[in-house]
């Protein structure tokens, strides 16, 4: 792919997650669709222009010529298909969590690097436009050296919930901690780096199915900063929740828009004779942008040749954390 040149996209599963990505990815051109249901690939082409459609991602790639590959199927088949995609040296988006288990993903790192292709893993609360102002915050020094994160991310499923396929651990990998755990852990680790002391707790107290509906986790980094998180699908109003404590201040981030509420940022700024902080508030009623944000920076990844963030490590440490949680509270699905 030169710059300049028109950057085509393929896009494997064509479901809620696939058109979201559809509708993301700006000037680039959506030249084919994939899913191994037929008729969801069929009436992912009619509602974008009637573009290519397949059932089997192999006679996708012999017969169209594309640059990037976004992939946003169930949990268990992301592994082998980021594996196809870049064998067949293909730049790939891959949706969150990317695997079910860190294990499945070992080993992708060099054949991407064999062949000059970039992995980008599709953690996309990281470019909501919260997390931007909080991250030119903290990046500022302003909120002082960093103490700990306090986060919180649920939702109250929906009718049926307990036989979709995030239910099914041989497909999802674990439940509620894999689903929206990932993000919380992803954007931890964005402020506060690797975690070395993982502890927590994985269970189900309401839905009838073999996937945990909570989760708690506490988590330190080597300095000794803690992120103490919880997910849950017994949130029966759907909440968002982020606070970052500095020496000198405290972020907090509601909502994600929708029906977790207008997304916005409050700053308390400690003053030096200390009582009540002055405070800044930012708010965001507009439709989230991060899918294009992220896409967007999926494209300089490539043009730039700069290194893909968060990336196939990144999802590896958060497989890590997930997976040794599941371990200690008895989901151990890879066993």
């Amino acid at each position: 792919m030169k710059i300049g040149n028109k950057i085509k996209v393929a896009i494997i599963g064509c479901g809620f997650i696939g058109r979201k990505r559809a509708n993301s990815i700006g000037s680039a051109s959506l030249v084919a669709c994939c899913d191994i249901d037929n008729k969801k690939a069929y009436n992912f082409s009619l509602a974008y222009n009637n573009i290519p459609y397949f059932d089997d991602i192999n006679n996708l790639i012999k017969k169209i010529d594309f640059d990037i590959i976004a992939l946003a199927t169930t949990h268990n088949s992301l592994p082998n298909l980021i594996r196809i995609g870049i064998e067949n040296k293909k730049h790939v988006l891959v949706e969150k969590p990317a695997a079910r288990f860190f294990t499945e993903l070992e080993g992708l790192s060099e054949i991407a690097e064999k062949n000059n292709c970039k992995i980008r893993i599709g953690f996309n609360h990281r470019y909501h436009r919260a997390f931007i102002k909080a991250k030119e915050i903290v990046d500022s020094g302003d909120l002082g050296e960093l103490m700990f994160i306090r986060g919180r991310y649920g939702h109250g499923g929906r009718l049926g919930y307990e036989s979709e396929w995030r239910a099914d651990p041989l497909i999802s990998g674990g439940g509620e901690l894999i689903d929206q755990g990932s993000h919380l852990i992803d954007l931890s680790r964005m402020f506060l780096g690797d975690f070395l002391e993982i502890n927590g707790l994985a269970c189900n107290y309401f839905w009838d199915m073999p996937v945990d509906d909570n989760a708690f986790l506490t988590l330190r980094n080597k300095a000794g900063n803690t992120a103490f998180l919880q997910v849950s699908c017994t949130e029966w109003k759907n909440t968002f929740s982020f606070e970052i404590y500095g020496k000198y201040g405290k972020l907090e981030i509601n909502g994600l828009g929708g029906s977790y509420g207008t997304e916005k940022i409050i700053y308390y700024k400690m003053l030096p004779e200390m009582g009540p902080p002055e405070t800044y508030y930012w708010e965001y009623p507009m439709p989230d942008n991060s899918w294009e944000i992220e896409f967007n920076e999926f494209i300089k990844d490539i043009v730039d040749e700069r290194k893909s963030i968060p990336g196939i490590q990144d999802a590896i440490e958060n497989l890590k954390i997930i997976n040794k949680i599941y371990k200690k509270s008895g989901y151990d699905y890879n066993s």
